[in-house]
This record gives structure tokens, C-alpha cells and sequence, in this order.
């Protein structure tokens, strides 16, 4: 079943021990102004897909981080949430990897969900995963009344 949040309010991410993200919820226009400017990067034809996946995220992160909380400078004193410093939180490794699970991927499972059933291109079961056993034998033939 598809769950969809009516309401569209922004919630709380927690993405490491004393660090949590405002988070606006993610939408089809966020995710498509993150693709352009994936499109619009001047990589490498070779770029690879972690260099794609950094540069989205950073573009999701913008758009959608309303406040947080556990960033501070280098003294330790809070610092307010610009452009800047997003793409520095999201060059710490551990934080991007819980960004891409738990929000970005998140929103993604949506795709998954779509209306229960595999996914296929072709609109056939052919995408399906196995879930029955092979049979071990072939059955009998039915017995004639």
C-alpha cells in the first residue's frame, strides 16, 4: 500500500549520535532539481557513480535542510545552516552514508512499494523474485473417474 504524508511537514533526522537534521520532506520537484543539476556538473565523462551520488545528495541536502542541530566550528560554537556548510557535513562519510539510507533512500523506497507487486518494465511477473522452492520431483497425473 502506498503511505502518502498529507500533511507534508517537516521532521527531525537523526543521522549520528548528537547530530539531527530539520528535514523538509522530499518531493518529486526536489529530487528533479537534483538531477539537473547532477546534468548540469561539469564531470568527467568517466565520472563514477560516487561523484554522482555526492553531487545529488549536496543538491537534495540544500533544498530540503531546514535547521540542525550538533554543528558547531571549530570552537565548538553552533553554526547556522547555509549551502556552504552542508556540503562540508555531507563530505564526513559516516553523515553522508546515514543521509543517502535514511532520507534519500527512504524516499526511495517509494519506488519499491508502487502497487505491490514487481518491478518490470514489461509489466509481466518475469521481474519477480523466486520465493517458492524448486519441486523435487514432477507431479503424478491425475487419476480418470
Amino acid at each position: 500500500m502506498l503511505r502518502l504524508n498529507i500533511t507534508a511537514t517537516p521532521e527531525w533526522l537523526t543521522l549520528a549520535p548528537g547530530l539531527r537534521l530539520h528535514m523538509a520532506p522530499l518531493s518529486t520537484a526536489i529530487m528533479l532539481a537534483a538531477r539537473a543539476e547532477i546534468a548540469a556538473a561539469d564531470l568527467p565523462a568517466d565520472a563514477s557513480n560516487d561523484d554522482l551520488s555526492m553531487i545529488g545528495a549536496k543538491a537534495i541536502a540544500r533544498r530540503t535542510v531546514l535547521a540542525w542541530e550538533g554543528v558547531g566550528d571549530d570552537a565548538g560554537n553552533p553554526v547556522p545552516v547555509s549551502p556552504e556548510g552542508i556540503d562540508a557535513l555531507l563530505e564526513i562519510w559516516p553523515v553522508f552514508e546515514a543521509f543517502q539510507v535514511k532520507y534519500v533512500g527512504n524516499g526511495m523506497l517509494l519506488e519499491q512499494e508502487k502497487n505491490v507487486s514487481a518491478p518490470s518494465p514489461t509489466g509481466t511477473s518475469a521481474a519477480a523474485q523466486t520465493t517458492a522452492k524448486p519441486a523435487k520431483a514432477r507431479a503424478k497425473p491425475a487419476r480418470r473417474g
